[in-house]
């Protein structure tokens, strides 16, 4: 076999390594391994990821691109820091955007999109009703269940850009939304508020669904300005 043929046939296997990093460093970032503003070492990275530095670099420079790290000069990277004025800006953008492609989703939702809906939030709804410690034990895959029902409830809108938008939102919000997670006591799960959502979607009453979903993430906001203001407020002089 040729070089060039051995590396045709490898290419797909490296672009899976890397995807895999990137979905794994974006998930760590998320979920609080990484620090708001800690430095990514890339020998500590190469040995948590198993990883070589050329796909660290490419992970790194994606996440740099959407402002979930930064470019520390001369220093390698960080991860992007959390504020009380960043939390703002993110959640008025999310709100606009998720208030927009749920109206037009349900505007032009056909029966493959009533189906995703209905799917994801049976998928949510199977561990948001277990009792608190199952729930607490399955955390991660909430997470990933949450974010499949959100994303099923605005897929139809019809705007690509819309949606790429709304994504980068979506993740920044998550950011905040777990770092209050991680601080606030654990109170009662939030099925009724997706049924609720589910429902308003599904017989088509777009501006109920919308304001479901703009409180749902106002409640996001408090939670973490309530119980994690350590992290997004400067310290006093």
């Amino acid at each position: 076999m040729s070089a060039t043929a051995a590396t045709k046939r490898a290419a797909p296997a490296a672009v899976l390594i890397s995807q895999t990093v990137l979905n794994r460093l974006l998930a760590d970032i998320l979920d609080g391994r990484y620090a708001p503003g800690a430095r990514l070492r890339f020998a500590e990275l190469q040995a948590a990821y198993e990883v070589g530095i050329g796909t660290l670099r490419e992970a790194l420079s994606h996440l740099a691109s959407v402002g979930m790290v930064e470019v520390d000069a001369n220093r390698g990277y960080r991860v992007a820091p959390v504020s009380e004025a960043d939390l703002l800006d993110v959640s008025s953008l999310l709100i606009e955007f998720e208030q927009r492609a749920i109206l037009s989703s349900i505007e032009n939702g056909d029966k493959a999109w009533e189906e995703a809906v209905v799917v994801t939030f049976h998928r949510l709804s199977a561990i948001e009703s277990r009792p608190r410690a199952e729930r607490a034990a399955r955390f991660k895959e909430w997470v990933a269940l949450h974010r499949d029902f959100h994303h099923a409830l605005v897929s139809a809108c019809g705007s690509r850009w819309l949606l790429h938008m709304r994504g980068l939102l979506y993740d920044h919000m998550e950011r905040y939304r777990l770092l209050s997670q991680r601080h606030r006591p654990q109170g009662p799960g939030r099925l009724a508020e997706h049924e609720a959502i589910k429902q308003a979607a599904l017989e088509r009453r777009g501006p109920e669904a919308a304001e479901l979903l703009r409180k749902q993430l106002q409640w996001t906001v408090d939670n973490v300005r309530l119980y994690a203001p350590q992290f997004i407020q400067p310290p006093s002089a």
